[in-house]
């Protein structure tokens, strides 16, 4: 664990002195696609905290210190990335091709609506992914609220360096999926 450490630190430290050479990375679903109908589901609004709202990925180098990989970003925006993964996700699991993502023209086209606050989504130097979100379900078109619970976990890196950071949060991001859709009641 040790080496892994101090290699995963390494490549952070090269990294910062590379030249412009940029790498972009997504976050990916997991599962089969769903053959069907079912429940319609619309996720989103997704909301970041301040510190991940920006292109690069972000490390955690300390208890209170980050660090921003200047040269390793995000293909795209990560509010609409972590959407589109979660609504991917969820109809997986709840065996629904019926999933929209935020904003959708009516609501009395959605049966529940999930809304989620991403807190933490970052990288550490212990060799850890983390994610904590907060998510809410409610019953459309009345917006009555269905559930709400705090999911918080941890997923170790297969290997070094970012594209494993990547696919360790996209891990999260499927554990995420689970919670919510057993506050669903799949």
């Amino acid at each position: 664990m040790l080496r892994v450490l101090s290699v995963f630190l390494t490549i952070v430290l090269l990294a910062g002195c590379a030249g412009t050479t940029r790498s972009f990375y997504v976050l990916t679903a997991d599962g089969s696609p769903p053959s069907g109908g079912g429940m319609s589901i619309g996720v989103g609004p997704v909301t970041l905290a301040e510190y991940i709202d920006r292109p690069n990925l972000v490390l955690q180098e300390g208890p209170n210190q980050l660090s921003v990989a200047e040269d390793h970003r995000w293909a795209g925006d990560l509010a609409n990335s972590v959407q589109r993964v979660t609504a991917t996700n969820l109809g997986r699991r709840m065996k629904t091709g019926s999933v929209r993502v935020y904003p959708w023209q009516r609501d009395g086209e959605i049966e529940r609506q999930v809304t989620i606050d991403i807190r933490q989504l970052h990288g550490g130097a212990d060799g850890y992914a983390v994610l904590e979100a907060g998510w809410r379900i409610y019953q459309l078109p009345e917006r009555k609220l269905v559930a709400s619970r705090t999911f918080v976990a941890r997923e170790e890196l297969t290997s070094d360096g970012y594209p494993a950071l990547v696919a360790a949060q996209s891990r999260l991001l499927a554990k995420l999926a689970d919670d919510i859709a057993a506050g669903m009641g799949r």
